[in-house]
């Protein structure tokens, strides 16, 4: 088992002090501050922007749009949602940061001006990078092909267990156990089962929840197939309105001549929870047709998950 680890990533002139700029492990802690600024839209800055959403001043984010490696889609309905709750003015980048003795003053890009936002507090969260860098001929890992840096230094590894810091992202826990109980089933079958590499849900414990699995629509267009898009609003829930969480969607990509699986999209209530349903699906090569043709209890939130599928056939009951 190689587990070197992984720390926060630091930006120049953002280096964390864990006084007045934080990191993720900073931020955990009792400290409650006043006011608050998080740099990064991505899952983790977005969790604590939600997290501390009656502080924050503003989220700040190098890129056109907050969860930047989701679906378009899905990021616009979550930048919508935080601009109504006022959890964000606007993306931006820090162009200088002035500290003072209890309080910091950043100030954004020309983009917006050069206008000075004070707060007590910064939240660094720009992403991880790789802790060490263990040499292949000193821990007795053979590798197939070179151990050549890819993506934030993450390293090929074989023959080996890698942790998720090691193997490269997206860093998830559940990614490492998938790896090691695919080749435990491997193994298990008499080296019948299937060695190919299944995508693992990614999922942003934010208000409301983001969650997806597979291709984005872009990337499926990009990839040269012919697609087809399904799309089923938690407004046309009964659940959903029940539980008074109305806001939202469910969004489906699928190869429009195979009808393939290729990716899967959501935002709003309990979607972390729902996406393994579409894991299970894309893992089982489920097709449109038998999607279609499984039956969902009612009333219940999945059944947006049914919707969204027979949408991408036109064949949408509540919409």
């Amino acid at each position: 088992m190689l587990a070197t680890g992984a720390r926060a990533r630091t930006l120049p002139g953002l280096e964390p002090d864990g006084k007045l700029i934080w990191t993720y492990r900073e931020a955990i802690s009792d400290v409650v501050p006043k006011s608050l600024l998080v740099v990064g839209s991505g899952a983790i800055g977005i969790e604590f922007a939600s997290f501390f959403r009656t502080l924050v001043r503003r989220s700040v984010e190098v890129l056109d749009r907050v969860l930047p490696v989701e679906d378009e889609e899905i990021s616009s309905c979550a930048q919508g949602f935080r601009q109504a709750g006022n959890e964000d003015q606007g993306l931006t980048t820090v162009e200088k940061l002035e500290k003072a003795a209890t309080a910091s003053r950043p100030r954004s890009s020309p983009r917006t001006e050069g206008e000075a936002v004070t707060a007590d507090r910064v939240i660094l969260a720009v992403g991880l990078s790789q802790c060490g860098k263990p040499r292949p001929g000193k821990c007795g890992v053979k590798s197939k092909r070179p151990m050549s840096s890819s993506m934030n230094g993450a390293r090929r590894v074989c023959r080996a267990f890698g942790h998720r810091d090691l193997v490269g992202p997206p860093w998830l826990a559940h990614k490492h156990a998938r790896r090691r109980n695919r080749g435990r089933a491997h193994r298990r079958r008499g080296g019948r089962a299937s060695a190919r590499c299944v995508e693992g849900p990614g999922c942003t414990y934010c208000w409301p929840q983001v969650a997806s699995v597979g291709m984005t629509e872009a990337k499926a267009k990009a990839s040269g197939r012919k697609i087809k898009v399904g799309r089923f609003p938690f407004i046309g829930n009964g659940k959903a309105i029940a539980l008074g969480d109305s806001e939202g969607l469910v969004k489906t990509v699928f190869d429009a001549d195979t009808g393939e699986l290729l990716g899967a999209h959501m935002i709003g209530a309990e979607v972390t929870e729902l996406i393994q349903g579409y894991v299970v699906a894309k893992t089982g090569e489920l097709t449109d047709v038998e999607l279609e043709a499984t039956i969902f209890p009612h009333p219940t939130l999945s059944e947006m998950m049914h919707e969204a599928v027979l949408d991408a056939d036109k064949k949408a009951l509540h919409i």
